[in-house]
């Protein structure tokens, strides 16, 4: 497992009975995890000092109860990076912490590269990948279906002092967007994809990764550049593994560009355990 443990302003402090415990800056959150299957007792004091803890409705969704005051919008950093965070619908704060070590490991391949990287990040939500990319000094092409989502990484680029970096900001379907790069001829050096478990199109077409997953690959290899670096693969898919991910990469990408193949799962140090909670699942083809 690949750990994201570079941490000093996030801190995963316990999980236990669905629940995690997390320190965001200065602050506290309890959130369901569904991984989280053990009862173990609840130790940590922080438990019982929360400032919001968010409750899932037996009909769908959820909400935050907040127990003491909470901003409705904070910053965070990670290195030299930042991220603005809020309670938002359905248990998210806006950042997957674990996916730093997707960030960190894509900033090493741009920085050791020694010439201009195009990066092109699919489902790019708030745009952690983005911002660790053009801070490496690579240019990107970052693509969400959410209008709200690309203006708040945006606002992350604002933060960490990158707005005048090369990027272009989309709102689109990620599929129709790649097929339209192809028909134009646009290359790109690095892919990184994180595509939903399930959605609809705008017209009600159904997205369902297992079935979706092998033929978006395809397509996004005809927008690899000749001399490509990296694709990233990264899911949250529940019976989606590593493995399965690391096969298509290396039944699409490896027998034109040969390179390296490597997936794990990805996961965050809870302090109180001294273990490690498996958050997602990555899988990795690298020149």
């Amino acid at each position: 497992m690949r750990i994201a443990d570079g941490w000093k302003d996030y801190e995963l402090l316990d999980c236990s009975d669905g629940e995690r415990l997390e320190r965001w800056g200065d602050v506290i959150l309890i959130r369901p995890d569904p991984q989280v299957i053990w009862k173990t007792e609840k130790k940590h004091p922080m438990w019982k000092k929360a400032n919001a803890r968010y409750f899932r409705s037996s009909t769908g969704g959820g909400h935050w109860e907040v127990l003491k005051k909470t901003p409705d919008a904070w910053s965070i950093d990670y290195k030299n990076l930042t991220f603005n965070v809020k309670t938002m619908g359905f248990k998210h704060t806006g950042l997957f912490p674990e996916q730093a070590v997707n960030w960190d490991y894509t900033a090493e391949i741009i920085r050791k590269a020694g010439r201009p990287v195009k990066v092109l990040n699919l489902f790019s939500y708030t745009g952690g990948a983005t911002i660790a990319a053009l801070n490496a000094g690579a240019s990107v092409c970052h693509v969400d279906a959410s209008k709200g989502m690309v203006a708040w990484a945006k606002e992350n680029a604002v933060a960490s002092g990158l707005s005048d970096k090369p990027v272009r900001w989309i709102v689109d379907d990620c599929i129709k967007f790649v097929q339209r790069e192809i028909r134009r001829g646009n290359k790109y050096d690095i892919i990184i994809m994180d595509p939903p478990s399930y959605g609809r199109g705008p017209g009600g077409e159904v997205w369902k990764l297992e079935n979706e997953i092998h033929g978006f690959v395809e397509l996004c290899s005809q927008v690899l550049s000749d001399d490509p670096l990296m694709v990233l693969i990264n899911s949250y898919t529940t019976g989606l593994s590593p493995a399965v991910m690391e096969y298509i990469l290396g039944s699409v990408i490896a027998p034109k560009y040969k390179g390296e193949l490597f997936s794990s799962e990805i996961g965050l140090p809870v302090t109180q355990s001294g273990m490690v909670l498996p958050c997602g699942a990555s899988a990795i083809w690298k020149k």
